[in-house]
């Protein structure tokens, strides 16, 4: 009887460990089926982010290419603004009265409306502020004057015109700055 406890010892034992390989075996499998998953979604996610990364790279290269057309002739430009100067300075210091140089300044005149004419059609604006509220972003003060007939920090007078192409300052307006009047010093009637 040893023996036959041994053969049914044997046959329990052989159909436990089959029932453990079989119960080890589907625990096996959905452990791998989650590894997968888990690999599969990190895959996904990649590939997202990889889409997102050349999606923002090529919204990055058109507005560099976009910046490159507004603003090509940028530098070009800046250069050309001594030339306007030094028209407009030529027109302001001839005396239109005098009739010796009268085609010269008329010339000069009409040399420096075609340039700023030219200059407009390229989305080069002038910036002239006189009169406006002094605003630091497109104007370089150069002084500050009292004044009573303006607001205080209006541009009394402008040195040189500024400059912006496509909405971009080139170079800012060198103006006066008006400022509140001081008030008189109070005397003070030291004998009552």
């Amino acid at each position: 009887m040893t023996d036959e406890q041994t053969l049914d010892e044997q046959v329990a034992d052989r159909a436990a460990d089959e029932q453990n390989a079989e119960t080890g075996s589907g625990d096996s499998a959905e452990l791998r089926i989650a590894e997968l998953e888990e690999q599969l979604a990190g895959a996904q996610e990649n590939a997202l982010r990889a889409a997102a990364e050349m999606q923002n790279i090529r919204r990055r290269a058109e507005q560099d290419i976009e910046k490159a057309h507004k603003f090509a002739l940028e530098k070009f430009a800046t250069d050309l603004l001594a030339v306007v100067d030094s028209l407009e300075r030529g027109i302001e210091v001839s005396d239109p009265a005098d009739e010796k140089i009268r085609p010269m300044r008329e010339g000069m005149e009409l040399t420096f409306k075609l340039f700023l004419d030219t200059m407009k059609r390229f989305q080069i604006e002038r910036l002239d502020p006189q009169g406006e509220p002094f605003n630091p972003e497109q104007h370089q003060a150069m002084a500050m004057e009292e004044s009573t007939h303006v607001e205080p920090n209006s541009v009394l007078k402008v040195f040189q015109c500024g400059y912006s192409m496509n909405g971009r300052l080139l170079r800012p307006a060198m103006v006066v700055v008006s400022k509140a009047p001081s008030e008189p010093p109070v005397k003070i009637d030291e004998q009552a």
